[in-house]
């Protein structure tokens, strides 16, 4: 690591007040991502500032036709939440897929929408649902909030307070996972929502989570994994690496989403 300056603060305000003022300053929700790119000196912040003891980021609430999810909220958590679970348990499952128990004790739903790792979980569930992501400045929705390959709309020195989710009708989430690290070579979450069939996909786009317009229509208009059978998915824009090829990821794209509808119902 290189040297940095830690920081603490005890309230929002005076966390977005050091996020302001310094010019090279990150946030540690979690730290999954970026503790490990610290210690392999891929990353070098000046001012390092730290959210937890923000207490007010913490906690799940469900109001009406939404659930609130604080953004520094565990992944434990999320997944062992008897509201999550009633309201929307595809959402609690995948909180349970994320990778291994430490991961989920330390992991925070904000810090994975704030990074924006193309392999993560909550990006696909945040886009299928309809989520809004609500910040210490603005609302955004989840069709504007990612903008590509571990990028966002957050504008500098903008924090992630928490997220609100929509509860679907139906909602279910398949993956194919990574064996070691349990991120998604391929991870595909479908929500029937008051706005329509809405199908996320993570892990597989070259340019971060996407939606697939062909699938949510087939899907609109006959809600079942035999709707998707005669769909074919381009391998164009698709990531290859050595976990997999585009070709296989376009597959499992297909293959997951029917298993995802399925789930579903």
């Amino acid at each position: 690591m290189y040297p940095f300056t830690y920081h603490k603060p005890d309230s929002l305000a005076a966390a977005a007040g050091l996020a302001a003022k310094a010019e090279n300053a990150k946030l540690l929700a979690g730290g999954m991502t970026l503790l490990p790119t610290m210690k392999q000196r891929l990353a070098s912040p000046d001012d390092l500032i730290d959210l937890g003891q923000l207490a007010d980021l913490r906690g799940i609430s469900v109001a009406g036709d939404h659930v609130t999810i604080g953004a520094m909220t565990r992944h434990y958590d999320v997944a062992n939440s008897k509201d999550v679970q009633k309201a929307i348990p595809a959402l609690a499952e995948l909180a349970g897929m994320i990778g291994d128990p430490a991961v989920r004790n330390r992991g925070t739903i904000g810090g994975s929408l704030a990074n924006n790792d193309p392999a993560a979980d909550y990006p696909a569930a945040a886009l299928a649902l309809g989520a809004t992501i609500i910040t210490n400045k603005r609302e955004i929705s989840a069709d504007d909030y990612f903008t590509g390959l571990f990028e966002t709309a957050l504008e500098e020195g903008e924090i992630v307070t928490k997220v609100r989710f929509p509860i679907p009708a139906k909602a279910a989430y398949e993956k194919f996972r990574n064996p070691a690290s349990r991120y998604a070579i391929v991870g595909v979450f479908v929500a029937s929502t008051k706005s329509g069939v809405r199908l996320a996909v993570t892990g597989a786009g070259s340019d971060g989570v996407f939606r697939v317009p062909a699938m949510e229509a087939a899907l609109k208009a006959d809600f079942s994994a035999k709707a998707l059978e005669s769909l074919t998915v381009s391998s164009e824009g698709l990531n290859s690496d050595i976990h997999a090829d585009a070709e296989y990821r376009a597959h499992l794209i297909k293959v997951m989403a029917r298993r995802a509808v399925a789930k579903a119902h």
